[in-house]
C-alpha cells in the first residue's frame, strides 16, 4: 500500500466541473448501526448537496441505504475482528476505497473505523476527514484486565493517528472532550462538542402514560454488562421483594461480537426467573415508549445514550447513572435521576421514587420532551454538523 502523493491527490480530487457535488463518505462498521444513527444525517448532507457514500458490512440494510440515493460501497470486516492478516487487509481495502472514491471528506464513525480510516486516509491522501467518537467504547469502561492492557496502545494509536492538521474529532460530551484535550491526543482547536446524533422529533412523539398499577420501567440497549443490565436485574430483585408495583422489561439483544455481551444462557435464566420481562429486539421503539412509565439505563459509560435521548423525546423520565454521557444528558433532576454506576441498591431506590410519584414523572417527561426539541433533535445536530462540514471541507471558506 504505497502512499499516493498528497498534493496529486488532493489535485485530482477537487479537479472537475465547479457545479459537481463534494463526495462524502460515511465509514461504520455495520449497516444496521449508519441506518440507526447516521442516516438521518447522511440525507441532510445529500439534501444540503453532497454525494453520499457509505462504506460498512452490509446485513439486512443494504438496500435500504441503496434507496435513499446512497452509493453503498460493502467491507468485509467485523466489529472484532482479532486475526493480524484480515485486520491488515481491512485497512489496505479501505485505502483502495479512499482511492478509488476519492472523497472529498470522509466521516469516519466509533473506534475501528477512526483508527483504520485514519490510516487509510493519510496513505489515500484525503483531504479532510471527521472522525466522530459516539463514547469510548467498552476499552474505556470494561473492567477486565485484558482490555485495561489494550487501553495504553489504543490511546498511543489515537495520539499518532489523529494529531494531523486535516482531521477533526468529534465527541458527545465533556468527559471525552477532556479525554483527548487533557492527554494531548488532538489539537484542541480541533475537538468539537455536538452533542449526540439527532433524534427525529416527529418519529418520537409523546403520548399519554399507560394504565398504571403496575409502573413500568423499560430498558432500550444491548443485552451488555456494561450497559449495567446486572445491576438493573439486581434492582428489579430488590423492587419485587419490596412488592413495589413495578414490572421492569429489558428490549434489546445480546451482541457476540462484543466481549461484554451476556452469555445467553444467562439471559435464560432471568427470563425463567421472572424478575425482568426479556423482550428480546423491537424495531418499533417508538411503541415501546407509548407502553412504558419510566426509561431506565444503568451505563457504566456512554457518548450520548440514544436509547434514553428517544425515551425524553416520548416524553418518558430518564433514570440513569452518574457516568460519562449519561450525567452529560441528566445534568440535573429536570428530567431524570442519577444515581452510581454499578450500586443496584441506588437504581432500586430511583426507580421507586418515580414509581410512587406520577406528577413528578409527567413534569419530568414534559421537560424532557421540551430538551429534544431545543438541543437533541436532529434539526440543531444536523445543523452543526453541516455547519462543521462547511468550514473543513476543501475549497470552503
Amino acid at each position: 500500500m504505497p502512499p499516493a502523493s498528497s498534493s496529486r491527490n488532493h489535485g485530482r480530487r477537487l479537479k472537475g466541473s465547479p457545479s459537481a457535488p463534494r463526495r462524502l463518505l460515511f465509514l461504520v462498521t455495520e449497516d444496521w448501526y449508519f441506518w440507526s444513527h447516521r442516516v438521518g444525517l447522511a440525507r441532510a448532507a445529500r439534501d444540503a448537496g453532497w454525494e453520499v457514500h457509505v462504506a460498512t458490512r452490509v446485513g439486512e440494510h443494504g438496500d435500504r441505504i441503496r434507496a435513499e440515493g446512497f452509493t453503498l460501497h460493502p467491507l468485509n470486516w467485523r466489529r472484532s475482528g482479532k486475526n493480524p492478516l484480515r485486520e491488515l487487509a481491512a485497512i489496505a481495502d479501505i485505502y483502495r476505497l479512499y482511492r478509488d472514491v476519492a472523497p472529498h471528506m470522509v466521516h469516519q464513525v466509533a473506534m475501528k473505523p477512526v483508527l483504520y480510516g485514519s490510516i487509510a486516509g493519510r496513505l489515500a491522501g484525503v483531504p479532510a476527514i471527521v472522525n466522530a467518537m459516539a463514547g469510548m467504547g467498552s476499552i474505556f469502561s470494561a473492567r477486565r484486565l485484558s482490555t485495561r492492557l489494550l487501553r495504553p496502545f489504543i490511546v498511543a494509536a489515537f495520539r499518532f493517528l489523529l494529531d494531523r492538521p486535516n482531521q477533526w474529532l468529534v465527541v458527545q460530551n465533556e468527559d471525552d472532550a477532556a479525554l483527548f484535550r487533557d492527554r494531548r491526543l488532538v489539537p484542541v482547536s480541533h475537538i468539537r462538542l455536538i452533542p449526540g446524533s439527532g433524534v427525529c422529533a416527529e418519529t418520537f412523539q409523546p403520548t399519554p402514560p399507560p394504565p398504571e398499577p403496575p409502573v413500568v420501567a423499560t430498558v432500550v440497549a444491548r443485552l451488555l454488562w456494561d450497559k449495567g443490565i446486572g445491576e438493573t436485574v439486581e434492582a428489579a430483585r430488590l423492587l419485587r421483594a419490596e412488592k413495589v408495583p413495578v414490572r421492569v422489561r429489558l428490549v434489546g439483544a445480546p451482541d457476540p461480537e462484543n466481549p461484554n455481551s451476556i452469555p445467553p444462557e444467562v439471559i435464560a435464566a432471568w427470563k425463567a426467573e421472572g424478575i425482568v420481562e426479556v423482550m428480546g429486539p423491537r424495531r418499533d421503539i417508538p411503541k415501546v415508549w407509548a407502553e412504558s412509565h419510566i426509561a431506565v439505563l444503568a451505563s457504566y459509560r456512554e457518548g450520548l445514550p440514544r436509547s434514553l435521548l428517544e425515551a425524553a423525546a416520548c416524553g418518558r423520565p430518564l433514570v440513569t447513572t452518574d457516568a460519562p454521557g449519561c450525567r452529560e444528558l441528566v445534568s440535573d433532576e429536570g428530567i431524570g435521576l442519577r444515581v452510581p454506576a454499578g450500586n443496584a441498591p441506588a437504581l432500586a431506590d430511583a426507580i421507586r421514587l418515580l414509581v410512587h410519584d406520577p406528577d413528578r414523572r409527567r413534569k419530568m417527561g414534559d421537560e424532557a420532551r421540551r430538551r429534544i426539541e431545543t438541543v437533541y433533535g436532529d434539526g440543531p445536530i444536523f445543523a452543526a454538523f453541516l455547519r462543521l462540514y462547511e468550514e473543513v471541507a476543501p475549497g470552503s471558506a
